[in-house]
């Protein structure tokens, strides 16, 4: 059944117009009167639909049952992403959602291709999102992965430091530099603690670089902030798959 981000109230038994963006969506598809759809808002769960009418730009349809389905992580993910060329930032985003990924900060590291400023950033930020909804269609979540306003690794860790961010969240930094405590021991530890231990963490920060990675300085700053350096192996992952790699592993613990 096609699904569709609806960021609207939604309540069973309403009819209502969809917004214009979901309703070209439905339109495209050539779905017509009658016909069954699935509409979620962010907010949790998701809606069965029946379309009602079909315009040339207005699409009404009538809310039905609300089913509390979630599919998201044990464990929310919070990636701090060095920017990277265009396409492989657009990649990132999508296999993020995919993967379960809560929000992603675009970070304007040192050694960033990219580098966005006032208008140009607001419209790649909506671009972002837009692919992030775009794969929570696509995949089954009932959330949109949110992404955040670019900002350097310094604004990011003053805003985190403000936000007296929860003792339970943990924060790591990848790292190729030696001494870093491996990813899968990471996942070890966090799956043999139980889900009322304290020590459990309930989020974590990962914060990757872009192509060539954080700077001596940067990689400095993080850990002095209070991020761990963990490791993904002995080889050398792009910017856009290292990423992917934490999520993969943070969702086995489901």
């Amino acid at each position: 059944m096609p699904r569709f981000y609806c960021p609207s109230a939604l309540d069973t038994g309403a009819e209502l117009s969809l917004p214009a963006g979901t309703a070209r969506h439905v339109q495209v598809l050539r779905l017509q009167p009658n016909d069954e759809i699935t509409l979620f808002n962010g907010q949790g769960g998701e809606f069965k639909a029946v379309v009602m009418h079909m315009g040339r730009s207005e699409v009404s349809v009538r809310v039905g049952e609300h089913h509390p389905v979630e599919r998201e992580l044990s464990i929310q993910v919070h990636l701090w992403s060095g920017i990277t060329a265009n396409e492989r930032m657009d990649w990132l985003l999508e296999k993020a959602t995919e993967l379960g990924a809560a929000t992603l900060l675009p970070i304007t590291a040192e050694r960033s291709v990219l580098k966005l400023k006032g208008e140009r950033a607001d419209k790649k930020l909506a671009h972002w999102q837009a692919i992030a909804v775009a794969s929570s269609e696509q995949c089954g979540r009932n959330r949109v992965l949110q992404v955040g306003q670019a900002r350097t690794l310094e604004q990011a860790l003053e805003q985190l430091s403000a936000a007296q961010a929860p003792s339970q969240a943990a924060r790591w930094v990848l790292s190729l530099s030696p001494g870093t405590r491996l990813l899968h021991e990471m996942i070890q530890t966090i799956r043999s603690t139980h889900d009322h231990d304290a020590t459990r963490p309930t989020e974590i920060i990962v914060l990757s670089g872009p192509e060539g990675g954080l700077s001596p300085a940067e990689e400095a700053q993080a850990i002095a902030a209070g991020f761990l350096p963990v490791s993904l192996g002995n080889r050398v992952l792009r910017a856009e798959t290292a990423p992917v790699a934490v999520l993969s592993a943070v969702g086995c613990l489901q």
